[in-house]
């Protein structure tokens, strides 16, 4: 080696939180995640980036917000997850599973502010500008407005940017975006974070919006470095099943409202179309009369939706019945068989059990502890809960029921689309007109109310020792 000459030395940085180490690791040391050192080699000419310009400081209340006024996409789902919409300067990061309709939606958003007098950019960096044509002719997207550029050069986007001056910004992916001066090839985790980080620095500075669309692993999780997280202001996930034409649009962190709402569209030969009526949506295939089924008002944020709980009960001779949960929390389930079994005599030690959310929706939250266990409980004893009844309430370990938020919400909704009847907890609030609450203070007694608890010893006296 001659004098005088260094070689470039590789480093290893951590993709979940971004520590460097000098040599490979099997275990990151600040963040303690296994397996997720990665190789990367700095940028020739060391780091790259622009002085920083002089700044003064103002005054909080002299802050000009007229320049902060969010721009609405057209697209109502969409504006109602944003707040109202886009912000200038903003940047977005959309992520969601191959196929889910991330491109489709982006497209509709922007022609149709392309329509409404905003200049638009659409960079497709993975597919041609041909095959984005013919989507935008299917969908009825070609506005005037709307600009197209076919390239996965970081320098080419950026010349682009510059020649067309648009007010908003579409990358279709940033995984796919290169930058020639970094190391690595386009998808790796120093590509994606100097390319995120060069396009959040350009929406900054001149009042850019941009939105990204990201690729999510096999865990639904966005993919690439998760300082790509810290660097956008808003990060939406865009979520369904496939088999099913329900998509389902939230915010996981948005700095400029809340990230309690939720987008409904449904997937048409068309695009992707509004659903402002969800809860009729999702009930308009139910069949009454069936045993282990259940309705439950949830809440989504602001927004009330009315969504079926199915479960079904068979018997198994096997020593590990099987405990399958579809829309719902693994572990929830497995709680809740817990307290049936303690706290009812409700066994379900000589069962299969399947429990999912008809129409693609996964419930989270603990309101629908009391809809999952009757419809537990009406599976095991072949009882039905009658059509007209609802329920809603969290499920402590001693069988005792507890209300949840926003009761009188979720009951106008129930009662808007018919149903008469609603079992809640004894605390809950009085219901609104049109509707009357059945009030419970265990399990056992909401179970009484709808006919099963009278077939538990039945279904005891049957049990496989």
């Amino acid at each position: 080696m001659l004098w005088g000459v260094t070689k470039a030395r590789t480093i290893h940085r951590c993709s979940a939180c971004g520590e460097t180490t000098p040599q490979w690791l099997g275990r990151c040391p600040a963040c303690d995640e296994w397996g997720s050192l990665v190789e990367e080699r700095p940028p020739p000419g060391g780091a790259r980036g622009r002085s920083p310009l002089a700044a003064r400081a103002v005054p909080l209340a002299e802050v000009d917000l007229g320049a902060e006024r969010s721009r609405p996409t057209g697209i109502g789902e969409l504006d109602r997850v944003l707040g109202g919409g886009l912000v200038p300067g903003s940047v977005t990061l959309l992520g969601g599973e191959p196929g889910i309709g991330k491109s489709s939606l982006l497209l509709q958003a922007a022609a149709a502010m392309g329509r409404t007098g905003s200049r638009c950019l659409l960079v497709t960096a993975e597919e041609s500008a041909a095959q984005v044509r013919l989507r935008a002719e299917r969908l009825s997207c070609v506005a005037p407005g709307l600009h197209l550029l076919a390239e996965t050069g970081l320098p080419e986007v950026l010349a682009a940017v510059e020649q067309v001056r648009p007010d908003v910004l579409v990358v279709d992916s940033i995984q796919t975006v290169m930058d020639p001066d970094v190391g690595g090839a386009a998808g790796t985790i120093s590509q994606v974070r100097e390319c995120a980080a060069r396009l959040v620095r350009e929406a900054k500075e001149g009042s850019l919006t941009t939105v990204l669309v990201g690729h999510v692993t096999k865990d639904g999780a966005l993919a690439g470095p998760r300082a790509l997280e810290h660097l956008v202001d808003t990060v939406l996930g865009f979520e369904g099943d496939r088999h099913h034409a329900l998509r389902l649009l939230r915010a996981d962190k948005h700095r400029f409202g809340s990230t309690a709402e939720l987008g409904v569209f449904e997937m048409t030969d068309a695009g992707l179309v509004d659903v402002p009526d969800p809860s009729g949506l999702f009930l308009t295939d139910r069949h009454p009369g069936i045993a282990g089924s259940v309705v439950v008002p949830t809440l989504e944020g602001h927004r009330p939706l009315l969504v079926e709980v199915q479960a079904l009960v068979n018997h198994t001779s096997v020593p590990n019945p099987r405990r399958s949960a579809i829309g719902l929390d693994q572990r929830r389930l497995v709680l809740l068989l817990a307290v049936l079994d303690r706290r009812t005599q409700l066994g379900f030690d000589n069962a299969d059990v399947h429990a999912s959310v008809v129409g693609g929706v996964r419930l989270v939250e603990p309101g629908a502890d009391l809809a999952v266990a009757l419809a537990l409980a009406s599976a095991r004893t072949a009882v039905p809960v009658p059509d007209d009844v609802v329920a809603c309430g969290e499920i402590g370990l001693g069988g005792e029921l507890r209300q949840v938020g926003a009761t009188a919400r979720r009951l106008a909704e129930a009662a808007r689309l018919g149903f008469r009847r609603a079992i809640v907890p004894a605390s809950a609030p009085d219901p609104p007109p049109g509707i009357v609450a059945l009030r419970a203070t265990t399990l056992k007694e909401a179970m009484a109310l709808v006919g099963c608890a009278r077939q538990v010893r039945e279904v005891r006296r049957v049990r496989v020792p």
